[in-house]
């Protein structure tokens, strides 16, 4: 029997998909036939339709037309109706059971959003959204047992420009919100897609709104990824685009990753607006429509952040981390007579109630535009929303990867002894949901070290307002972390050895290192060295 159990990852299919050395194929093309025998399976028996529409589309990965074809040949004597959309985005796939024109049952997306070129994955959509994690876990275990519709007639399959629709619909709601036809006019804006699946968003909703979009890069869907990962949060992407803007003297970046459920903007001062400005900023922008709303977060934000939405009127609720977490909590919030209008991640997912709670990164700007197309035409700019909020004087975000199989076991393992230090130690969060969250008192800051949601590694994040309280927190962190034989901390022996202080004139408040640096080796687990880990 299969287990196709070990592709799950969180609520999406995840797999390497190109073989290399040492480095096996997971997500089959088998593989891939049997999970969409499977949903088409779960979907008919869900709905209780004889003949469901089932939409199927990809993003630029190698292996994406090879999956798209595997999918609609397996559901071929399905008596289905399939469209096949090509190259979309993963919140167009959801949208395909919106639209009238389409009305579909279902959707499946094939994607790896940010991830190397040798991963792809698979998203499955109902009209309610996409699956949860017990949903799949269902769909995987009709999949595990090759157990598919039984075949009858044959599936009617349709060749459909649904990305036509889709920016039709995104051009009408910046129109709609601006109240000009084209609010645009006269502005310069540079869309970075990273080679993936967003580069429609420049020619086909920017440019048709009178947008000059002639400064853009990488629009070209491109499976290698030639230029750097789309992705958001990575700094190489983020500084590629604000060198664009700063140079071609744009007023405003927009950057995508490969499936634009996640963005992030630049401004023409070359600011970043991403991680927790860019929630500050959905907030300024979703607040003055609902004071007192709750904005729903995960749990690795910054303090300044909280004080922010509090300073206007709203409240901060941070959850899980996981796109599906925080949409899931702002619903429960919804049904039980809060207002909760957003949800919304560190990592960029951004999902509005008034847009079926998708995390949809196209709709995202297009609400980031209409703020901004005001604010252009009283000489303002999207910073001018965001003036309040506090950052810290110093930080650091680290990834740190682990060198063997079972990462999630050891990442256990290292949080769960690093919690038993913290709370004896330091002072842990009341109300952190990902891993260690734990303030420091004497170099003003925090860290949070958690397990990724879907990536082996540990990833670091630490603030402080304090000269060198970074400098601190990261010794302490090293002086643990150096134990684990599973965990590559290379980084973070790098990042202390390269440290250069915020200020140069610091001496007088700089933190004793020396002390804390020592906690960590009360306890290391007494297994000399953590070396079973």
């Amino acid at each position: 029997m299969n287990d196709y159990g070990v592709l799950k990852s969180g609520t999406d299919i995840r797999g390497v998909a190109i073989a290399s050395e040492g480095k096996p194929a997971t997500l089959t093309e088998q593989a891939v036939a049997d999970l969409a025998g499977a949903f088409a399976l779960w979907l008919v028996e869900r709905t209780g339709k004889a003949r469901c529409k089932i939409s199927v589309g990809r993003d630029s990965r190698l292996t994406g037309e090879l999956f798209e074809k595997t999918i609609v040949s397996a559901l071929g004597d399905c008596a289905l109706e399939i469209y096949d959309c090509g190259l979309f985005s993963t919140p167009a796939s959801f949208m395909t059971t919106k639209l009238p024109s389409m009305s579909a049952d279902g959707a499946i997306m094939i994607t790896a959003s940010h991830h190397p070129k040798d991963i792809n994955g698979l998203k499955f959509f109902t009209a309610d959204g996409g699956v949860s994690g017990d949903e799949l876990k269902e769909i995987i275990a009709l999949a595990n047992e090759r157990k598919r519709i039984k075949p009858s007639s044959k599936s009617m399959v349709i060749k459909r420009d649904y990305m036509r629709l889709y920016c039709d619909t995104l051009s009408e709601t910046i129109r709609k919100g601006t109240g000009l036809f084209m609010p645009l006019k006269g502005m310069k804006i540079v869309v970075d897609a990273g080679h993936g699946a967003g580069g429609f968003f420049a020619d086909r909703v920017l440019a048709s709104l009178g947008a000059d979009v002639s400064a853009s890069q990488f629009l070209e869907p491109d499976g290698t990824f030639p230029a750097h990962p789309p992705n958001p949060e990575n700094a190489q992407a983020m500084e590629s685009l604000k060198t664009r803007v700063t140079e071609s003297g744009a007023d405003l970046g927009i950057i995508f990753d490969a499936d634009v459920d996640r963005c992030a903007v630049v401004t023409k001062d070359g600011t970043e607006v991403n991680r927790c400005r860019l929630i500050a900023l959905a907030a300024a922008m979703v607040l003055p429509e609902h004071p007192g709303a709750t904005i729903v977060t995960d749990s690795v934000t910054t303090e300044g952040l909280r004080k922010f939405i509090e300073s206007i009127g709203g409240v901060q609720k941070r959850f899980k981390r996981g796109y599906r977490n925080v949409i899931d909590e702002a619903k429960r919030l919804c049904d039980s007579g809060t207002d909760a209008p957003l949800a919304i991640e560190s990592s960029g997912h951004a999902a509005f109630a008034e847009h079926y709670f998708l995390d949809d990164g196209a709709y995202f700007i297009a609400k980031i535009l209409i703020a901004f197309a005001h604010l252009y035409r009283h000489g303002g700019d999207l910073t001018d929303l965001i003036a309040g909020l506090e950052t810290p004087l110093e930080e650091a975000d680290l990834r740190l990867a682990f060198t063997g199989n079972d990462w999630r076991a050891a990442a256990e393992k290292i949080i769960t002894r690093l919690n038993g230090i913290s709370e004896r130690m330091l002072k842990l969060s009341q109300d952190n949901y990902e891993g260690v969250r734990a303030y420091v008192s004497h170099a003003d800051g925090y860290f949070i070290v958690r397990t990724s949601v879907h990536d082996p590694v540990l990833p670091i994040y630490i603030e402080s307002n304090k000269p060198s309280g970074v400098l601190s927190i990261a010794r302490f962190l090293y002086s643990f972390l150096n134990g684990f034989a599973c965990l590559d901390c290379a980084p973070l022996a790098e990042y202390i050895q390269n440290y250069v202080p915020p200020q140069a004139d610091g001496a007088a408040d700089y933190v004793d290192t020396d002390e804390f640096r020592d906690y960590a080796s009360v306890d290391k687990g007494n297994d000399n060295g953590n070396a079973d880990f």
